[in-house]
């Protein structure tokens, strides 16, 4: 709409400038005319009363006072000259006429001649002037021509200039106008149309496969917007459906990988077992003195291997059983410390730059991350090791709750830094290596992150960024 409105005002100034060029154009064609035509008849007049014969040659006696009085009642500068274009009698001063002046241009008294009005315009343009003159042939009473009548006229388009000035002004004032008038409409339309746009966008923007999806409850003005807006709300209900197979595809393959593990995790323990048994079964003395001793021994291995295959089953049902995620409105810093307390280690230290920091997330969940952090901090320390530090720290940072486990054991070699987060990965003899895997899951599912800054052999500090959510 802006566009139209600036070409149609440019269109329409081109157009003006052009009409109003024309129009003065047509004014002073007409104004010398009619200069002409009074003039004419004033010589005709004079040429019937003079008491000179109608010469050529008694032209300039006939008009020796008379084209003073002619040039004054009309204004304007006559010129007389005969048939040959040659200077009789000019309205000039005196002083001013020359004999010598130059004589009228062969082509305009052919042109003159040759016309059927006997008359000939001429246009010339002198320093940026631009001059016209008529050329008429002076007849006596019976058509016969006796001269050449010339009057000069100087064109002056101050007042159309002025006019055409005074028209742009007015036109430019209202078009500026116009434009403002045209700007605020369209803001306010653009605001109107892209309000529901925003709403698509912002939906749009939100629309994950990992979660429910909102649809979109608008009914917008525009026809094409309200089916972009249904294309999204159908593209929602297919996503959802999607969402549920890829869910359910994933926990098969979950559940398959899970079957594998727990088999391979169930074998290391059971070969061991039965090599045991068939030792004892071969070297088995009843009358041998020291049997009390091989039997406890070979008690104390197979409770060993049953009660790694325990461990096996706890963590495979500690992974099943995760609950469904309830979130409630807690201190986020009370929750970690009342956490630690379960620890007895004397060398874990707690830290808190404020005193509360109100989230609103799953108690459960958020325990589970933080006896799982501190533990494998408590697990990376060595025995023997005699400075021994587990330091947990909970800050607020913009949006986000931090919490940092920092331990000084032995941190995690550089081959396994990109295991680390694996499922079936452990740095531990033990275990099967599902505590990382687990929480990190659970850290995701609250769109926050966890990373980790490690140095072999000085320690490890694994950072949780979880966003802090008042609604």
């Amino acid at each position: 709409m802006i566009v139209v409105i600036i070409v149609s005002s440019i269109l329409l100034a081109s157009i003006s400038i052009v009409q109003f060029k024309n129009e003065a154009k047509e004014y002073h064609r007409e104004r010398l005319e009619r200069k002409e035509n009074a003039v004419r008849e004033h010589i005709n007049y004079v040429l019937s009363t003079t008491t000179y014969p109608l010469t050529t040659e008694n032209l300039e006696l006939i008009f020796k006072d008379k084209i003073h009085e002619l040039a004054h009642i009309h204004n304007t500068e006559i010129n007389v000259y005969d048939l040959e274009g040659k200077l009789l009698k000019s309205s000039k001063e005196s002083f001013s006429v020359d004999k010598t002046a130059a004589p009228i241009p062969k082509y305009i008294l052919k042109l003159v001649r040759s016309s059927i009005e006997k008359r000939y315009e001429d246009i010339k343009t002198i320093n940026g002037i631009k001059n016209r003159s008529s050329f008429t042939q002076i007849k006596d009473d019976k058509f016969k021509p006796l001269g050449v009548l010339n009057l000069p006229y100087q064109e002056d388009d101050g007042f159309y200039d002025r006019e055409l000035n005074s028209f742009l002004l007015r036109l430019g004032q209202v078009y500026s106008f116009m434009l403002i008038v045209a700007f605020a409409l369209a803001y306010f339309l653009s605001s109107y149309i892209t309000k529901s746009l925003k709403t698509i966008s912002d939906k749009l923007n939100e629309t994950s496969l990992n979660q429910k999806n909102e649809k979109i409850l608008l009914t917008a003005s525009s026809k094409e917007i309200n089916l972009l807006i249904k294309a999204y709300n159908q593209m929602v209900d297919e996503l959802e459906k999607s969402a549920i197979k890829l869910a359910q595809s994933e926990r098969e393959e979950a559940w398959r990988e899970m079957a594998k593990q727990v088999a391979h995790e169930i074998k290391n323990p059971l070969t061991p077992m039965r090599l045991t048994v068939q030792s004892f079964q071969r070297k088995f003395n009843p009358d041998d003195p020291n049997i009390l001793q091989k039997m406890k021994d070979y008690s104390e291995t197979l409770i060993q291997q049953i009660d790694t295959m325990t461990a096996v089953a706890s963590a495979f049902s500690n992974f099943a059983s995760m609950p469904a995620q309830q979130n409630e409105t807690l201190n986020v810093v009370e929750v970690v410390e009342l956490a630690l307390d379960i620890f007895n280690e004397e060398h874990i230290i707690f830290e808190s730059d404020s005193p509360e920091i109100i989230s609103k997330i799953d108690r459960t969940q958020l325990i589970r991350i933080i006896t799982n952090l501190v533990k494998n901090a408590i697990q990376s320390i060595p025995e023997e090791q005699e400075n021994k530090t587990v330091k947990v720290t909970v800050k607020k940072e913009s949006n986000n709750v931090l919490i940092l486990v920092e331990d000084n054991g032995i941190g995690i070699k550089a081959e396994d830094i990109n295991r680390i987060f694996e499922p079936k990965f452990t740095t531990k003899s033990s275990g099967m290596g599902l505590g990382l895997g687990i929480i990190k899951n659970i850290i995701e599912n609250y769109k926050g992150t966890i990373v980790f800054d490690t140095q072999y052999g000085k320690g490890t500090c694994f950072t949780v960024a979880l966003p802090i959510i008042n609604s």
